[in-house]
């Protein structure tokens, strides 16, 4: 750490001090949230909570709901996967190797590394099984090791797909197997180069053809120059068979996790917005993503909001900007996302995506850290998030952070990844249990 950081960090802990906390209110949350003034800071406030055990707690969830850990002691839990016989998958891992560039970097480099868990990402796949089908998981195993930082993941007809953060790769799977050992078939490279951003989010079409992968930015707002930002802000189209790519979206900062929904087939991601303009700039958001679209990033945000710290300016572009179909809230940090429909979660939470939000580390107030449900009509966003798992903070200290979420649709439990606390999370409607009825007696 160079001098200059070393006098920058406690000038930064004494202005996040005294700097005024987010407006209450402002409304940042919905299809058209408040976007109030930029207020681009020559430190912005950064806060992170710091790690703490849950002990013998749990995360909160509503009435008529159950939480329980089914895995624990992994190597940061990332995004999980369902197969079609019921085991879990689990990435793990950790990746990214973007050079610091101003006292800015190191500031907030140093401060997101205090929140994190102080375990090594496993750079593998863990497998878990609930052979009896009573929630509890009665193995816990490596599925597949030695993998380079693994986020994403898509089962398409018997091939089990790993997104790397600099490789696409795919390994045969047999139904039942505890373990593949190998390094998988390459399908694509995907961009690495610096991978300020690097999560490679990853779903596959409902017909199996395509594979659709999330690659974010790779810097804020293009303080690194816009040559390495080629391929980034983006999600590739991959055609299965062949491994050719498209870009299908650009301007879409950092999707962190894609998924199509069950009523339209329309893909859908969370995206992470900029920082450094302020407390409650630029919401978080969730999207459908339109083939050709452009989402503004880094000209403009939340759809043509000019951005004027990049330069040169594209007005041309800015025109073009999509505005986003819901916003999740300024610095929650979405990495997860998946949809339920048909009520089998319960009658709140009947049709809607999960979004776990990883938490916030850069304002002086916390935003984030929980699960919430956004309800759906006709297909689209309708409603306020409502939380569905919460208690990831306690007096300013974080137990956990949530990444992945997965509706298990066959068993109607949602899944959560923790990379805190390293451990998966299990969701579920309280079951009543059955009793014999008591024999109707015949009036006399």
């Amino acid at each position: 750490m160079n001098r200059l950081a070393i006098v920058a960090i406690p000038l930064t802990v004494a202005l996040t001090a005294c700097q005024a906390a987010s407006e209450p209110d402002i409304d940042q949350t919905g299809n058209s949230p408040d976007l109030p003034e930029q207020n681009d800071a020559l430190i912005p406030a950064m806060k992170i909570p710091t790690p703490e055990a849950w002990g013998d707690e749990l995360p909160v969830v509503p009435d008529g709901y159950t939480v329980s850990a089914i895995a624990k002691d992994l190597k940061i839990p990332r995004q999980t996967l369902v197969l079609p016989n019921g085991d879990i998958l689990v990435a793990e891992g950790s990746g990214g190797k973007a050079p610091k560039l101003r006292p800015k970097d190191v500031i907030a480099g140093w401060i997101k590394q205090r929140g994190k868990s102080s375990v090594e990402g496993g750079d593998r796949i863990t497998l878990l099984r609930d052979s009896d089908g009573d929630g509890q998981t009665d193995l816990q195993t490596t599925f597949i090791e030695g993998l380079d930082a693994p986020y994403g993941l898509a089962f398409v007809d018997g091939t089990l797909y790993v997104a790397n953060q600099g490789s696409l790769v795919s390994f045969a799977y047999t139904e039942g197997a505890t373990k593949i050992t190998g390094t998988g078939a390459e399908v694509t490279k995907l961009p690495a180069k610096v991978n300020h951003h690097w999560t490679k989010a990853l779903t596959a079409s409902p017909d199996g053809s395509k594979l659709y992968v999330g690659i974010g930015s790779n810097s804020n707002v293009g303080e690194r120059g816009m040559d390495v930002e080629e391929d980034r802000a983006v999600i590739w189209e991959i055609d299965r068979e062949s491994g050719a790519s498209r870009i299908f979206a650009s301007g879409i900062r950092n999707p962190t996790a894609l998924a199509f929904d069950p009523w339209s087939d329309r893909l859908w991601a969370v995206v992470n917005e900029r920082d450094e303009l302020g407390p409650q700039l630029v919401p978080d958001y969730l999207t459908s993503v339109r083939d050709g679209g452009f989402y503004g990033w880094p000209y403009s945000y939340y759809g043509q909001h000019v951005d004027p710290r990049i330069q040169p300016q594209r007005p041309d572009l800015v025109r073009k900007a999509i505005s986003p179909d819901y916003a999740l809230g300024s610095h929650v940090a979405a990495l997860g996302v998946d949809f339920t429909t048909g009520g089998s979660f319960g009658e709140r939470f009947g049709a809607g995506a999960f979004v776990g939000m990883h938490g916030s580390w850069n304002r002086a107030d916390p935003s984030g850290y929980k699960v919430v449900f956004v309800p759906f009509s006709g297909g689209h966003p309708n409603g306020k998030p409502i939380d569905l798992i919460t208690g990831f903070l306690k007096d300013g200290k974080a137990r956990g952070r949530p990444v992945g979420v997965t509706y298990d649709a066959a068993r109607s439990v949602l899944l959560v990844a923790d990379d805190v606390s390293n451990t998966v999370w299990r969701v579920a409607p309280r079951r009543v249990p059955r009793t014999n009825p008591t024999p109707s007696v015949p009036l006399e």
